[in-house]
């Protein structure tokens, strides 16, 4: 098995596992599918999907913009070369200073999402001196009928402004010395199968885009967010197609430039985590293969009960019976689970695994929890492959800590 002209196996024993791969030339299709049905749009990256800056220079050097939802995300979009004037920033919770960061970046927009957030950024825009561009993003209350973790365009979402008070919003917005409408946003939810949820609050955003621009405001961009749901277990993915006829309907309607800001699209299948088996362990209950990654490299599994495709990176030449597995991760929680009910060939300690479609929300979601350092990254282009994150040590990850001065000398050198 390859990343495309690499081996699976050259690079677990080069790079060690666990260990992401990511293809160049699969992130290059999936961006080039979108764009080819949507020329007009801008297409922000959502950096939350994976952030590591060699993907997000991938992506930028093929026209790019970024989503962002955090100074650090912000940061790793100008690190990774993304070009300012393309950057939205979305988020419920932005903080002063990285309001300011974002103002002094000069972006393209930043999404409101309340009453309080409008009155600092107003506040902060005029200390510095500037006017700062902005889009309400109005919560059209539509349910996206995927998971509830993941479900953003409800009433009982934390997420943007009530669509009944985006009119008040943008009227205060008018009366704001420091700000400037420019446009208006959504988002509804991640991992959408079905068109129609897009339909219904593409057509509500886009009626509040006419009625706000009747009465004067300025509105030239519709965010319409992202949310495109890819095939994980053998559900249908939405027919692009379809969907650009959906978004472009929408955009000329309101006669606005459109902004999308996909992430699991295009980064999602241009991964695999490449995992290896430490032991086999059968109990009267369940036989669990026990691998080297774990909740604390791949956290959807855990948290969303997500399925992900798993294969033996060496296939067998011939039929063999299988045996139904759970795979599951050395950390101390019965949670921390790759896959559960596999019927796989028999697997021993050293077999190498792949986890399909691994490319978002991956990485980007680890964590060093049971003090475990995360997987290791490279990416893939042709007969190329580079590691685009090292491997912390543990010395790494302890060094960020320190003693209180009243421990100083309470532990003795071994």
């Amino acid at each position: 098995m390859h990343a495309e002209g690499v081996s699976l196996n050259f690079l677990a024993t080069k790079a060690g596992t666990p260990l992401y791969v990511y293809s160049y030339q699969a992130l290059t299709e999936r961006y080039n599918t979108l764009k080819k049905v949507l020329p007009d749009s801008l297409i922000c990256y959502s950096v939350k999907a994976n952030g590591n800056i060699s993907i997000v220079n991938s992506l930028a050097q093929l026209g790019a913009g970024a989503d962002v939802v955090s100074g650090g995300e912000l940061k790793r979009a100008i690190t990774a070369g993304v070009e300012t004037k393309k950057i939205v920033f979305s988020g419920v919770g932005k903080t002063e200073l990285e309001m300011a960061a974002a103002l002094s970046a000069n972006i393209l927009q930043i999404n409101i999402e309340s009453e309080p957030e409008l009155e600092l950024l107003n506040k902060i825009s005029l200390e510095k001196g500037v006017i700062a561009p902005v889009a309400v993003r109005v919560n059209p209350d539509v349910d996206a009928n995927t998971h509830d973790k993941i479900s953003t365009g409800r009433q009982e979402d934390k997420f943007g402004i009530p669509y009944k008070d985006a009119i008040y919003l943008y009227s205060k917005i008018k009366e704001l010395k420091g700000l400037e409408s420019v446009g208006l946003a959504t988002h509804i939810g991640s991992q959408l199968i079905s068109l129609e949820p897009f339909r219904k609050a593409f057509k509500k955003l886009t009626q509040l885009a006419l009625t706000l621009k009747t009465s004067g405001h300025n509105i030239r961009s519709l965010d319409f967010g992202g949310g495109l749901g890819i095939n994980y277990s053998g559900e249908l993915e939405p027919n692009i197609n379809d969907y650009a006829k959906i978004i472009k309907a929408a955009g000329d309607e309101a006669g606005c430039q459109v902004i999308l800001e996909p992430g699991r699209f295009i980064a999602g299948p241009s991964g695999i985590l490449l995992t290896r088996v430490i032991y086999v362990k059968r109990t009267e209950a369940r036989t669990f293969a026990i691998v080297d990654c774990a909740m604390n490299d791949f956290m959807r599994p855990t948290l969303y009960n997500a399925w992900h495709k798993v294969e033996l990176v060496s296939q067998q030449k011939n039929k063999v019976d299988t045996e139904t597995v759970d795979i599951v991760g050395p950390i101390c929680e019965s949670g921390d689970f790759i896959a559960k009910d596999r019927d796989l060939p028999p697997l021993s300690s050293g077999t190498l695994l792949s986890i399909k479609d691994a490319g978002a929300y991956g990485a980007s979601m680890s964590s060093y929890y049971n003090s475990r350092l995360p997987a290791g990254e490279v990416i893939v282009s042709g007969n190329e492959w580079d590691i685009i994150k090292k491997r912390q040590s543990l010395e790494d990850l302890i060094g960020l800590e320190n003693f209180a001065h009243w421990q100083k000398n309470s532990v003795k050198e071994q």
